[in-house]
């Protein structure tokens, strides 16, 4: 469909938004489900508590792939929804990303639905902490461990096969064991975060869904919500996505140059 069919669905109605791993491909961050993406076994909540030895794995492939999560910046599309916010036109930002790129960017009102990578969560007192605390105590842990190669996957970790010889750090409060503080495959998303983003999309004028596959319920549950109302909903995503059939319209382009051609510029650099 043409970009003005998305103009004219959406018209001067202000937007709910909904963010999904194709708005992070441009900062350099893979996604699960995009056109020609590998296919990927993420780890599961069930197989990081299961083991000593999943949370080892997972604890080396993220050591090694942090570098390349943390560096990553905020891209176009980011930086157009943070213009968007300041010009009043966006009445909230759902995001299933975990790598903060949004409130990098500037956002001020944003709903982590799958929480931050940025941050690390003890699963026996609950106690949160930086990550970048954690990665210090890892490097102190496994010297040189991080210069290792491999692929990088979605979830900032990369593709080791080898991961024995890892170090684990314990919770430093209760000994306990560590978890990023993001939502597992497998893991429920919190209750609070659910309700304050249903409650978005009551009082929403139009749903726009950007660079989302909405392959998993967390999101979807959105779009279906959404439709209920007989709201305006807008899926910009390159590849076919679980809410094609309750779209308004669906635009198959990249999220930058459409938010741009909708703001009436150019996609920013």
């Amino acid at each position: 469909m043409e970009q003005r069919t998305v103009q004219d669905v959406l018209g001067d109605r202000r937007w709910l938004v909904l963010t999904g791993a194709g708005v992070s491909t441009d900062s350099g961050i893979p996604d699960y489900r995009g056109p020609g993406s590998p296919v990927r076994t993420p780890m599961t909540y069930q197989d990081f508590v299961r083991t000593p030895e999943g949370r080892q794995r997972y604890w080396a492939r993220a050591h090694v792939g942090w570098s390349r999560m943390r560096g990553a910046e905020p891209n176009a599309t980011h930086r157009a929804l943070v213009e968007l916010e300041r010009q009043g036109r966006l009445t909230g930002l759902i995001t299933q990303n975990v790598d903060g790129l949004h409130e990098r960017a500037g956002h001020r009102d944003v709903i982590d639905l799958h929480g931050r990578i940025d941050r690390v969560i003890c699963l026996q007192c609950r106690e949160v902490t930086p990550r970048s605390d954690l990665h210090a105590r890892l490097s102190q842990l496994n010297p040189g461990y991080e210069s290792r190669v491999g692929e990088v996957a979605p979830d900032g970790d990369v593709v080791l096969d080898d991961t024995a010889d890892f170090r684990v750090a314990e919770c430093r409060t209760c000994g306990g064991d560590l978890k990023p503080d993001v939502v597992f495959f497998g893991e429920n998303v919190p209750k609070e975060r659910v309700e304050r983003s249903y409650a978005l999309v009551a009082e929403a004028e139009a749903l726009v869904v950007l660079g989302s596959s909405l392959q998993v319920m967390s999101g979807l549950r959105f779009v279906r919500a959404a439709h209920k109302r007989s709201i305006p909903i807008a899926i910009i995503n390159r590849g076919t996505t679980r809410g094609d059939d309750l779209a308004t319209v669906k635009l198959e382009a990249g999220c930058a140059e459409t938010l741009a051609a909708l703001n009436g510029t150019t996609a920013p650099a």
